[in-house]
């Protein structure tokens, strides 16, 4: 059994935790942030900062792989997520029987245990607090990393951390579950390490989005899916816990047409002008407009060269690939990650440095980068879409996969066996391209293509500019 340090006391860092926990390891997180998780739903969302976690209250959702892991693998997280009212919702029983066919046996896996971020979190959070194998120490920010001797010419093997106040906590595995502000890069740095391969961009997208709660817990009727493409923006409505739900305008950063939206005023004339999304905001607000700029989609790989640049230190989740978060993805692949870390510490020996870490390029490679690589893919097109009718032009491309892709979306609408096949990509249980593979999928896309109807009702960018002209 190891002794595993866990840099980063986040929603994912806590499940890393105590996946490796349940299998007799002894793990330490060490989080920066003091404040622990409140008792309360009510007091999590209207008090609780994460200043670690910039995008703590914006619109989240939890796919049903989320739901899938925790309850085989974190029953205890399961239970104090159902206790705090979060909500279990299936897409297959808010659509119309037409687009369903009624339900069958098996849709039960697409039903999805999702809310709030900060009230997913404490939830999660606390559980960990009461794991046996589990240590939480907070207000403990890591500034290094610790080595042993270097041999020859292996790259730096990492045996533990610094905290700020000085302090060294030794590990056999060192986690870095810091996300999308992870500082390993620079710690690498420091020890002499090779500097990881690093893409990063500005994903391109601002988000402009509130929060609101129902008076009786119902939640408003579906008129399409959550996350609907128009013409220069796309819209998200998310639902929530015990009774709430979320509202967003996504736009390019690009379009200064729309930055008045971070006004409330404004922001509710523009979701006005939507109808089928008009209604969602018919409700008690519980947030002003919560603005998000500067996304980065960025991914850390830490064997260049086919050799690791370090051994002793993996990570998970954000700090490894982040994206853009309009697709809901980023916590559910990051407890993918997490539970693949847990598979793969459970076969193969930590004492083989080298072995560790290029198995586990591998299994990261092979097991969770798919998905953000197609979600990428995604964001990309969408993106030169929306600029692309910011300009007044038609968005044009020859990429096959794309086309695919968008004719996809619309056939499944259209026939029940489609609609699961679409359910199973966006809950995160395979990629796209493997739900294409099946037989008959895009032969039957084709064949509904020609009826999969007309593009949602909403104003153009040359309506949207007037109306905020005004």
């Amino acid at each position: 059994m190891a002794d595993v340090v866990v840099v980063g006391g986040g929603l994912i860092g806590h499940c890393t935790a105590m996946l490796l926990a349940a299998d007799g390891h002894a793990v330490t997180v060490l989080e920066r942030d003091p404040e622990p998780p409140p008792p309360s739903a009510d007091v999590a969302w209207t008090e609780w900062t994460r200043r670690g976690v910039n995008q703590f209250h914006m619109l989240h959702y939890f796919l049903p792989r989320f739901r899938d892991v925790v309850e085989h693998d974190l029953p205890a997280v399961a239970a104090a997520l159902d206790a705090d009212s979060a909500l279990r919702f299936n897409p297959l029983e808010a659509v119309p029987e037409q687009v369903s066919g009624g339900l069958r046996p098996g849709d039960d896996r697409h039903q999805a245990l999702t809310g709030r971020r900060p009230i997913v979190e404490a939830a999660v959070e606390r559980v960990a607090a009461t794991t046996p194998g589990v240590s939480v120490r907070r207000g403990i920010a890591v500034r290094g990393l610790l080595t042993a001797d270097r041999r020859g010419d292996a790259p730096p093997h990492v045996v533990g951390v610094v905290t700020d106040d000085g302090d060294e906590v030794r590990a056999d595995l060192v986690v870095d579950a810091g996300g999308r502000r992870s500082a390993v890069p620079a710690w690498l740095a420091a020890i002499g390490a090779r500097p990881v391969d690093e893409q990063r961009d500005d994903c391109g997208f601002v988000y402009y989005a509130r929060h609101f709660r129902s008076a009786d817990g119902s939640l408003p009727a579906l008129f399409g899916p959550p996350l609907q493409p128009y013409d220069s923006v796309s819209t998200l409505t998310l639902p929530a816990d015990n009774g709430t739900w979320g509202v967003g305008l996504i736009v390019s950063a690009r379009d200064t047409v729309m930055r008045p939206c971070r006004d409330v005023g404004t922001w509710t004339e523009v979701i006005n002008a939507f109808p089928l999304v008009a209604h969602w905001i018919d409700a008690e607000p519980i947030s002003d407009v919560a603005v998000m700029a500067g996304i980065e989609d960025r991914q850390r790989e830490y064997v260049v060269d086919g050799a690791p640049v370090v051994t002793g230190l993996v990570a998970v989740g954000d700090a490894w690939a982040c994206t853009n978060p309009s697709v809901g993805r980023g916590c559910s692949i990051g407890i993918v990650h997490a539970e693949a870390l847990r598979d793969l510490v459970r076969v193969h020996d930590l004492d083989d440095a080298t072995g560790f870490a290029l198995a586990w390029d591998h299994a990261t490679r092979t097991g969770v980068e798919p998905f953000v690589r197609e979600t990428l893919h995604f964001d990309r097109h969408r993106l030169a879409e929306i600029d692309a009718h910011c300009e007044g032009r038609v968005y044009e491309t020859d990429d096959e996969e794309w086309l695919l892709g968008e004719a996809f979306a619309a056939a499944s609408a259209l026939d029940p066996d489609l609609f699961r096949a679409f359910l199973d990509f966006i809950s995160l249980y395979e990629t796209r391209a493997d739900v294409l593979a099946r037989p008959g999928v895009t032969e039957r896309i084709r064949e509904l293509e020609a009826d999969a109807g007309a593009p949602l009702p909403g104003p153009s960018h040359a309506e949207l500019a007037a109306l905020l002209s005004r």
